[in-house]
């Protein structure tokens, strides 16, 4: 059942945001200083905010509904966000920059690190 939550909640959050990102593409520019200067950034931003988490969003979802597949969401959004989470993390030290933006992204990336394996573990 907490896997299913999880899982759930995972769906909606990677979901949600990732329409919003791929239908306003331009509200990165003021919640993470991130501005498309050409329409082939714009489809960028679209393609990699928008259609990349909207999909992590579906992959937590079906996780959620089909049994057969939870071990597999649980794996893949684990290790999408081990990525995210540390390619943030080590461009916080890199860059030397920390934003309200960036607390947030590292807080929620880690914290589906640790409940994907926890998740995991328990199965």
């Amino acid at each position: 059942m907490l896997t299913r939550i999880f899982l759930l909640l995972s769906a909606a959050l990677w979901g949600l945001y990732g329409i919003y990102c791929l239908l306003v593409p331009g509200s990165l520019h003021e919640a993470a200083g991130i501005v498309a200067v050409t329409p082939t950034g714009t489809t960028e931003l679209r393609a990699m905010y928008g259609g990349l988490q909207t999909a992590i969003g579906v992959l937590a979802l079906l996780g959620a509904v089909r049994g057969s597949l939870t071990r597999t969401a649980l794996v893949t959004l684990g290790t999408l966000a081990l990525g995210l989470g540390s390619a943030r993390l080590f461009g916080v030290f890199v860059d030397g920059h920390f934003t309200a933006y960036t607390g947030m992204g590292l807080g929620f990336e880690w914290f589906t690190v640790l409940a994907s394996r926890y998740l995991l573990r328990r199965k």
